[in-house]
This record gives structure tokens, C-alpha cells and sequence, in this order.
């Protein structure tokens, strides 16, 4: 292997370094959003039956929070290898059919799906933050805008996820020895 090869595999082994502890903290601060979740769900639900308490916020809040939680943490959740996946035969393969198969995905259907995924909630997130969007319900959270936000940053996020993903497999077809023995 030349120089210049081995510049660029370490480099791509750079980014990927980066992206994936990017991921893996968003993935963990995104995670305690879960606590706050389950806190605002069990507060309704005592004010609601043990004080007869209604909050269409408080309500609102744990939909929030909920999306949140999923479109912040599914770029975490394609780097811990978590996401559905039909294994009949990928679970028999090699590392380097393997990295052939996530290259194929990621370059063919995860990449054009989170462009698109930008590009078409670009507009609609615009206009949501020029209107200062929020709830239609009477009580409700001010900040629908924010909400819609989560959209082009689950986009940018699964994007660099993506881009991490098609280095590690790049890395592991040529052979670079950190990801070729990798289990993927």
C-alpha cells in the first residue's frame, strides 16, 4: 500500500472516528429525554385521575418529547447496527460481503433518502419558523415550529451517520485492518 493510500484510509478512519462519537453522544443525551418523557406521561396521568387535572401541554410535551427521542436517536441507532434488518442470508456472509451490502444500501437508499427527506422539509420548516407556528388546541405548546424542526436534523443526522457507514464499509473492502475484522 502506497502512501497516499494509506493518508486516505487513515483520514477515512478519522471521519469515522468523529461521526461515530458524534452519534454515539447525541444518541446517549438523546436518551435521557426518555426520563423526562416518562416523568411528564406519569404526571399527567396522576393529575389527571388523582386531581381530575387536565394539561393539553403538559399532553403535547410527551408527543414532543417522543419525536424527539426518535428522529434525534435513529442516526445512533444505524451506528449500534439496531435498525430492522431481514437477515436470512447477510448473517452468514463475510465481513467484506457484509461491508458490501451496507455500501450498497447506504450509497443506493440511505443517502437519497435523507437528501430527499431535506430538501422536502426544508419549506415546510421555513414556513413553520416564519409563522412562529404553534399549537391549533387551546392550551397547547407555542413552539410547533420547533417541533418540525426534527425533521431536516433527523436528515442531517442519519446523513452523516450515512456517510460514517459508507467509510467503515469502503475501509473494510480495501482491507484496512481495523474494519476488515470488525464485525459488522
Amino acid at each position: 500500500m502506497n502512501n497516499f493510500s494509506q493518508q486516505l484510509f487513515s483520514t477515512l478512519d478519522g471521519l469515522v472516528t468523529f461521526i461515530d462519537k458524534w452519534t454515539l453522544r447525541t444518541g446517549h443525551a438523546v436518551a435521557w429525554l426518555l426520563v423526562l418523557m416518562v416523568v411528564a406521561q406519569s404526571l399527567i396521568v396522576i393529575l389527571r385521575y388523582g386531581f381530575e387535572i387536565g394539561s393539553i401541554a403538559l399532553q403535547e410535551s410527551v408527543t414532543y418529547l417522543h419525536a424527539a427521542c426518535f428522529m434525534l436517536g435513529i442516526a445512533y441507532t444505524v451506528n449500534i447496527n439496531g435498525h430492522v434488518r431481514v437477515d436470512i442470508f447477510y448473517r452468514q456472509f463475510s465481513p467484506r460481503k457484509k461491508a458490501a451490502v451496507n455500501l450498497f444500501g447506504a450509497i443506493v437508499f440511505l443517502l437519497p433518502l435523507c437528501v430527499f427527506i431535506f430538501i422536502t422539509s426544508y419549506q415546510y420548516v421555513l414556513q413553520a419558523w416564519q409563522f412562529k407556528e404553534h399549537s391549533s388546541d387551546t392550551g397547547g405548546l407555542p413552539i410547533v415550529y420547533l417541533l418540525k424542526t426534527l425533521i431536516p436534523l433527523l436528515a442531517a443526522g442519519l446523513l452523516l451517520q450515512s456517510i460514517s457507514e459508507i467509510a467503515k464499509s469502503t475501509l473494510t473492502l480495501v482491507g484496512f485492518s481495523q474494519y476488515s475484522q470488525a464485525e459488522l
